[in-house]
């Protein structure tokens, strides 16, 4: 008989109440728990948890994990005792013990989201906490979206939902069951007071018994045109710090990218992948879909300084200007008889970003003479993505600046942008400076 007791209900409640904040011994005790589950209690476990989480009433009610464990029996797993309060010093010394991220790392020989996270945090002994509780609830609607997105074809929410976005694009289903999570997930943290989502037209302010100190910027479904065929789709976010969470303002939000914190994606394919840079290099995840957990499956990615790929939409060549013109005939036909480079263009950026950062090469979505500043977004698209590539050893240009230096005006400004290899960047940057001395 496992004795779990009631501090399994203590380790729920503190990473999701409000007001509460991260111990360790009550990680450690859900890190247990989630290894002596069975598969199938834990894809049970992370249902529940995930239609708490986002609910939108004041306070969450454990009502569905109180279920779970009331049955004192999990099928495949035996008698679970939740009530016997005498076991639980007992079972608590046996847990706690000497058990840490670091030390039991022999014991399954994988690196989760969650021990990478607070292994991040241990090398800043005044960190409080607020980041990896923050990124927690970010990995959770990440998991929850794609759940939606594996099922969307037989749940039927792959079909527009009749409204239009702020940007002219018809809403999906799926852009708007994601953009509620990820809004309900954020809000539900405690540590966010402004969110900017591009399904929104405003910014949303987070109330005050709720507000914390940054501010999040995201994409909830990125390339959402390609749901109906199965083509890869992503989450795209970038975090910044607010100066003032008791009275933010959209000039919280309007920041170059080079004060943002931390960015990631997440892409929903073949695997269920995702990269986070937290400013000091980029880190690849992989979810276990038996174990519901983000597996570490690529430390420290490091782009190609050349790559062999181009990858952009030819569609629009006419309309280009001449030093993308210039460079993508390179790319074709190059003048020093070495083989032309490889085209690969999907349409969602995460999946063309994701393919570039791993093999190299540039990705570029340049303005012309129908879209002068380009078609990306620069809040939450141009500067996470231009984070992640110079967090690689890329780089990121607009065709005028670094893309990171860039100054928004407005909450869905738009940017052309050229990011990928080193080399490559340079390339598109000498063609851009050598137009500028012809002017």
């Amino acid at each position: 008989m496992w004795c779990l007791g009631s501090w399994v209900t203590n380790c729920l409640t503190v990473l999701w109440v409000r007001s509460s904040t991260i111990s360790g011994p009550y990680l450690q005790r859900l890190e247990l728990l989630k290894c002596l589950a069975i598969p199938r209690a834990r894809n049970l476990v992370t249902h529940t948890l995930a239609s708490v989480a986002f609910s939108s009433d004041e306070e969450v009610v454990w009502h569905g994990a109180t279920e779970l464990f009331k049955s004192n029996t999990i099928d495949g797993v035996g008698d679970i005792d939740v009530d016997d309060e005498d076991d639980n010093e007992v079972n608590e010394s046996l847990i706690i013990g000497e058990m840490d991220h670091a030390a039991d790392a022999h014991r399954t020989d994988l690196m989760t989201m969650t021990r990478f996270v607070l292994n991040e945090q241990s090398k800043y002994p005044e960190s409080r906490g607020d980041f990896t509780i923050l990124l927690s609830h970010i990995v959770l609607g990440c998991k929850f979206v794609c759940s939606a997105v594996n099922k969307a074809g037989l749940a039927n929410i792959i079909g527009l939902a009749g409204e239009t976005n702020v940007q002219g694009e018809e809403q999906k289903k799926l852009d708007v069951l994601s953009n509620e999570v990820f809004i309900k997930a954020l809000v539900s943290s405690g540590r966010t007071c402004i969110l900017v989502s591009e399904e929104d037209e405003e910014a949303t302010f987070v109330e005050a018994s709720k507000r914390g100190r940054y501010c999040v910027v995201f994409d909830p479904l990125d390339g959402s045109s390609n749901i109906d065929c199965g083509v890869s789709i992503g989450t795209i976010f970038g975090i910044y710090m607010v100066n003032d969470s008791h009275e933010p303002t959209l000039d919280e939000v309007l920041q170059p990218g080079k004060k943002m914190l931390a960015a990631g994606y997440c892409m929903y394919g073949s695997s269920c992948t995702f990269v986070l840079s937290t400013g000091s290099g980029v880190h690849g995840f992989t979810l276990d879909p038996s174990l519901g957990e983000f597996i570490l499956t690529h430390p420290d990615i490091k782009i190609p300084k050349k790559g062999k790929i181009y990858s952009v939409n030819e569609g629009n060549a006419k309309n280009w200007d001449g030093p993308t013109t210039k460079y993508v005939e390179k790319c074709k036909f190059p003048e020093d008889g070495s083989s032309p480079k490889s085209l690969r263009y999907i349409g969602s950026m995460v999946a063309d970003v994701h393919r570039t950062l791993l093999y190299g090469g540039v990705f570029l979505y340049p303005g012309d003479k129908k879209s002068p500043n380009g078609k990306l977004r620069v809040l939450y698209e141009v500067f996470p993505m231009s984070f992640l590539m110079e967090q690689a050893g890329g780089q990121a240009f607009t065709g005028r600046q670094r893309a990171l230096d860039l100054v928004p005006k407005k909450i869905h400004e738009r940017s052309p942008i050229f990011l990928g290899s080193y080399d490559d960047v340079e390339e598109i940057k000498a063609l851009y400076a050598a137009e500028e001395k012809k002017e």
